[in-house]
């Protein structure tokens, strides 16, 4: 395999009213033609930051690095990266046909107008949207509109697929299905992805290595871990086997712990679990950063 993407020394200052604040410095990392990467830390740690610049959608402070994509030095957005947001963004007036044609009529303007329908179609039907081909974003529920920016992104035929916590929105069972829909539209090519997510479960069951990053400002790359399990993957197996467990366990700690003392910070003191017969037991919920990084219960659900 060869470096399909090459992010070196990559730094990002935003000006505060306080003065500049570096929110990612020397951030290095090389994804392989094909390989699925995810990319976990806590809120603010940089991790959208690092996407969008990925995307050109963001510079580089100046003299601090570079990204190359497929040997070309990116500067600014382009059709060679597909990018699945949090909420799809869909053109409201226009239908999920129109809004997957609109890309597809851009990038493949030399096919015949026959030949683009084609394509728009194909993917709005690999991904269930068969029967809402001409159904407008407000007829369409969170899901399907997202199911619409995926199938839109993939449409494209990109060098690579760039994901922003693109199931954060939806509820977990919606997100588990999704996931699935990725996993099946990228096993048909294999496209270079990077995806940013909280959920543990999910980089677990969709990654072939984890990039950890650890607390901000100043956010660099942690740790790596490879995921071990073997393609195609099933989630009941994956749940059922005692390693997903313990690296689940890896993760967490890092995000709990190491995410903080390898830049010298002290971690968060955790708060003491309530009795169960507590009166504050109905209403009590984990603080945000611990729900931003605990795995959803997918057990019950698989």
């Amino acid at each position: 395999m060869s470096h399909q993407l090459e992010i070196s020394a990559l730094s990002k200052t935003f000006p505060t009213p306080h003065g500049p604040l570096v929110v990612v410095r020397d951030f290095n990392l090389h994804l392989e033609k094909g390989e699925f990467v995810c990319l976990i830390g806590h809120s603010g740690c940089g991790k959208s930051t690092v996407l969008s610049m990925v995307a050109g959608l963001s510079e580089p402070d100046d003299n601090a690095g570079g990204i190359i994509l497929a040997g070309r030095e990116l500067s600014g957005p382009g059709p060679d990266r597909g990018v699945v947001f949090q909420s799809p963004s869909l053109l409201p007036w226009l239908t999920a046909f129109d809004n997957v044609l609109l890309g597809v009529d851009q990038v493949f303007y030399t096919a015949s107008a026959g030949e683009r329908r084609q394509i728009a179609e194909y993917y709005l039907t690999v991904v269930g949207l068969g029967d809402a081909l001409h159904k407008r974003p407000t007829e369409l529920s969170q899901g399907m509109r997202q199911r619409v920016g995926i199938a839109r992104a993939f449409a494209l035929s990109p060098r690579m697929l760039l994901l922003d916590e693109p199931f954060g929105m939806l509820d977990s069972l919606t997100r588990m299905e999704l996931q699935q829909v990725l996993v099946d539209l990228w096993t048909r090519n294999h496209l270079t992805a990077l995806m940013v997510t909280h959920d543990v479960d999910e980089a677990l069951f969709l990654a072939d290595r984890i990039v950890m990053m650890t607390n901000g400002p100043e956010a660099t790359v942690g740790d790596i871990l490879k995921v071990p399990f073997p393609r195609p993957r099933d989630r009941k197996a994956l749940l059922e086997d005692p390693e997903f467990y313990r690296l689940r366990a890896e993760l967490i700690e890092f995000l709990e712990v190491r995410a903080y003392t390898l830049k010298g910070q002290q971690p968060p003191a955790p708060k003491p679990p309530v009795p169960p017969n507590s009166p504050a037991a109905s209403s009590y919920t984990p603080p945000r950063q611990d729900r931003a990084v605990l795995p959803t219960q997918v057990e019950t659900l698989a």
